[in-house]
């Protein structure tokens, strides 16, 4: 830890996630109240790590990049061995009667280590043998989370990993090169996948696509939860009918969602607040991700501005995915509302990650680090 100025703490990224935190759990509480009280034992939970990482050195912390990177594929090959089924996907583990989801630890774990084997390989991160060795290296998790089945999550680490490489230095060249390879391979991907009998997506994963391409073909089934909170959400019109509503025809009451608390959070909040309670979600979201790559922009050096860079990327590209979703914009992904959905892990790990911007910002302002701690940040 170190003797940190008080006016280099970002309070407006603390206000900002505690807001959308605090936001979720009222939501929780109307979607199913039995859920409200273990969203506020994370959210206190989340609370206190992100104040006690903000106050750890962030160059201390990734001097520990491979233990992360060890620790991600353990908990995941731990769920392939161990985990929890529920309704087909192996995405959970139980530990001393907790319930935890491995894949939102290891966002947070992949952030640092990538951060770190970046940061060290800052003027050689173009020659073939590092860019080999990370892309290897990252496609190890995403392997693993996919086969839980999970390739929303899996789509969300491949987000992260490509942000931090090319705010890492990534070569211009090189992404036009890879860009001229992706580009034709999505499209032929994507009309194979369409295909009857194919074998490159899970067949519900497909079904998923066809609801969102063809959703009056499918609105009695695989697309039921998306058409109705689409109308959800246009019922709400302006303001709402109101928070905690008894109507019986309502998205939560109507039992239109199976779980509205989770995916589909926005639905309940788009018919209780209406246009202006989604729009407070939508800004507090723009005014999270900019103030983090604000942080980012002005970081000590290349390892905090690539935390910063993965944290931007993981609650921007997540939380556009899931109001996509809930919108009709985008496919089912099955992905959570970040800070709003259920899910104490995941609010635990992104208050964390919070933590982790905000020591960004008191390293970059000015630090003086305290004399017990001078040896391993020197070194």
């Amino acid at each position: 830890m170190g003797r940190y100025s008080i006016r280099n703490y970002n309070f407006l990224l603390v206000a900002s996630a505690v807001a959308l935190s605090i936001y979720g759990i009222m939501v929780i509480g109307s979607a199913r109240e039995s859920f409200q009280s273990h969203q506020i034992q994370g959210f206190v939970m989340g609370l206190g790590a992100m104040l006690l990482v903000s106050l750890i050195s962030y160059r201390f912390i990734l001097k520990f990049q491979w233990v992360y990177y060890i620790m991600t594929v353990v908990i995941l090959l731990l769920v392939e061995l161990f985990g929890e089924s529920v309704n087909n996907a192996k995405r959970w583990l139980v530990v001393a009667g907790v319930q935890i989801q491995p894949s939102e630890v290891a966002k947070i774990l992949l952030i640092l280590f990538l951060a770190a084997f970046i940061s060290k390989r800052e003027d050689k991160l173009n020659r073939p043998a590092n860019l080999i060795t990370v892309l290897i290296l990252i496609m190890i998790p995403v392997y693993l989370i996919q086969s839980e089945p999970d390739l929303s999550t899996s789509l969300v680490v491949l987000v992260i990993f490509v942000s931090m490489l090319y705010v890492g230095g990534l070569s211009y060249r090189i992404i036009g090169a890879i860009a001229a390879i992706a580009l034709p391979i999505v499209i032929i991907g994507m009309i194979l996948v369409l295909q009857p009998n194919q074998e490159i997506i899970e067949p519900y994963q497909q079904t998923r696509i066809l609801a969102w391409l063809q959703p009056d073909k499918y609105q009695d089934t695989a697309g039921y939860q998306q058409q109705n909170s689409i109308v959800a959400i246009g019922s709400g019109r302006l303001t709402g009918k109101g928070y905690k509503n008894n109507e019986v025809g309502s998205v939560k009451n109507g039992n239109f969602i199976s779980e509205p608390q989770t995916d589909f959070i926005m639905a309940v909040a788009g018919e209780e607040l209406g246009f202006a309670g989604c729009l407070v979600v939508v800004i507090l979201f723009a005014l999270t991700s900019a103030t983090i790559i604000h942080v980012g922009r002005k970081a000590a050096d290349l390892a905090g501005t690539l935390i910063c860079a993965g944290v931007a990327a993981h609650i921007g590209f997540q939380s556009f995915a899931n109001i996509g979703v809930a919108t009709g914009l985008l496919p089912n992904t099955g992905l959570p509302l970040p800070f709003i959905s259920y899910g104490s892990t995941s609010l635990i790990c992104l208050l964390a990650e919070i933590g982790l911007v905000l020591n960004v910002g008191l390293m970059s302002g000015g630090v003086r680090p305290s004399s017990s701690l001078n040896f391993y940040l020197e070194s």
